[in-house]
């Protein structure tokens, strides 16, 4: 069964990876204003791709970027229902300098393809639908009804679909929700994640002046705001990596890693990328500091002249901008009043500070061992010579806890990716032997639910 899904992929190989690399040349960048035409010529061709293989296609139309949704519902109502969720959207390219290849002219090296979106999400969401596409040519009248939403937002929160995601309550009903965006255990060896993250995430400005001040004139008597943000944002952490924002671990629950494979080692897995120094949360382990204990980042900071040579200014003014990784029990806006507060207060008396909220997401917590779980588990082991792992992930999809909320079924996220593939980083990368296992996968998860379930 799983050979004639092989030959199936090698027969078309050359026309599979064409389209794949077509999809990839779109810079559907969700996060500035400047894409949104090139965001919605990617949605035009996925909508007509999708609707080529057998699927039902409609556009969502949202607060922001448009969501698909496509379905297959010929079993009727007493099938199982599965429902696969993905993402066209993408992050910002830059640094461009850093790219070997431009990132929107997939370019293959070696057995791995390079561009922004290859493994995040675009790879991930075309092998999906190229699974779809051979079971429904293969398995006639197959007894499993297919959902498929793929939303244009994912990198900017999702706050477009969660707004409809009521509306679209009866649409989205499913029995088992696939979210196909993640992690592999590591190389070789697959793994099914059982939780994620939430975000909670800050703008924050600081000012002492209203233009920037001759460093001589002004120097030693007006009041430097990028040296009070810096000692202020120094006061977030102790020496230990423990958050010291009060209020920050309310509702936060000892334990979490019962039942998972934690014995991964992500010291190994993030060799690829050279990290010299590790640091958890006090003394938990680094898997645990990852996947069960909140976080609170750095992602920039912004202030004066950067640019060649030297400006010697006192500037006006400086920026932050800051992230949370959450934990089952903290509120994304009780955490980002409770970070504004703290720096208020932590801030010299008279300097000015403003703040600009942004998203804020929920983590989120599945059940081990539901039958969507076990399907998955049961089609990763078909593929691969190794056990299949559970597992949790540090990151975060934001519409997870909607989905797990409105669609009524058991909800697990799956996926190829592992560490080396540069998600969100220049020179992002998916090796096509993973590729084709990820289709290889979900053939057998739609086999194995057309056959009864993982527990016939």
């Amino acid at each position: 069964m799983v050979e004639d899904y092989d030959a199936w992929f090698e027969k078309n190989r050359a026309l599979l990876l064409e389209d794949f690399f077509t999809f990839l040349r779109f810079p559907s960048i969700s996060t500035d204003p400047a894409y949104t035409n090139d965001l919605l010529a990617c949605k035009d061709w996925l909508v007509a791709y999708m609707e080529k293989s057998g699927l039902n296609t409609e556009v969502w139309e949202t607060s922001g970027h448009p969501t698909i949704f496509a379905s297959h519902l010929e079993a009727g109502d007493a099938a199982p229902t599965l429902l696969f969720y993905g993402h066209y959207d993408v992050q910002p390219s830059a640094p461009l300098e850093k790219w070997e290849s431009p990132p929107f002219e997939p370019e293959v090296r070696g057995h791995k393809v390079y561009a922004r979106g290859a493994i995040d999400n675009k790879g991930q969401a075309f092998y999906t639908l190229l699974a779809i596409r051979a079971f429904l040519e293969r398995t006639k009248n197959a007894p499993v009804n297919i959902k498929v939403l793929i939303e244009g937002e994912e990198e900017i929160g999702s706050s477009g679909l969660e707004a409809i995601a009521e509306e679209k309550k009866e649409a989205l009903k499913a029995d088992h929700i696939y979210i196909v965006d993640l992690d592999m255990y590591a190389e070789g060896i697959p793994g099914v994640t059982l939780g994620v993250r939430g975000v909670a995430s800050l703008n924050v400005t600081v000012h002492n002046s209203n233009a920037d001040l001759h460093s001589g004139t002004f120097g030693g008597i007006a009041l430097n705001p990028a040296r009070a943000l810096a000692t202020t944002l120094s006061k977030l952490w102790d020496e230990k990596g423990k958050v010291t924002v009060p209020h920050f671990y309310d509702g936060v629950k000892e334990g979490g890693l019962e039942g998972l494979d934690e014995e991964i080692d992500l010291k190994k897995e993030s060799a690829p990328f050279e990290i010299k120094v590790f640091q958890g949360e006090g003394d938990y382990s680094l898997v645990a500091s990852n996947w069960v204990r909140p976080t609170l980042e750095i992602n920039g900071l912004e202030s004066g002249y950067t640019g060649e040579g030297y400006k010697t200014i006192i500037p006006a003014e400086a920026m932050v901008k800051l992230s949370c990784r959450l934990v089952p029990g903290q509120d994304p806006e009780k955490i980002i009043e409770a970070l504004a507060t703290f720096l208020k207060s932590n801030l010299p008396a008279g300097i000015g500070m403003s703040f600009e909220k942004g998203h804020g997401t929920p983590a989120m917590i599945t059940a081990p061992d539901s039958a969507t779980v076990k399907g998955a588990i049961a089609a990763y082991e078909r593929i691969f010579s190794a056990k299949c792992r559970r597992q949790l992930c540090g990151g975060t999809i934001p519409i997870a806890p909607k989905l797990a909320e409105i669609c009524g079924g058991e909800i697990v996220l799956i996926g190829m990716g592992i560490p080396s593939d540069s998600i969100h980083a220049p020179n992002e990368n998916f090796g096509l032997d993973r590729f084709k296992q990820g289709f290889l996968s979900i053939t057998q998860l739609l086999e194995i639910f057309a056959e009864g379930g993982p527990d016939a």
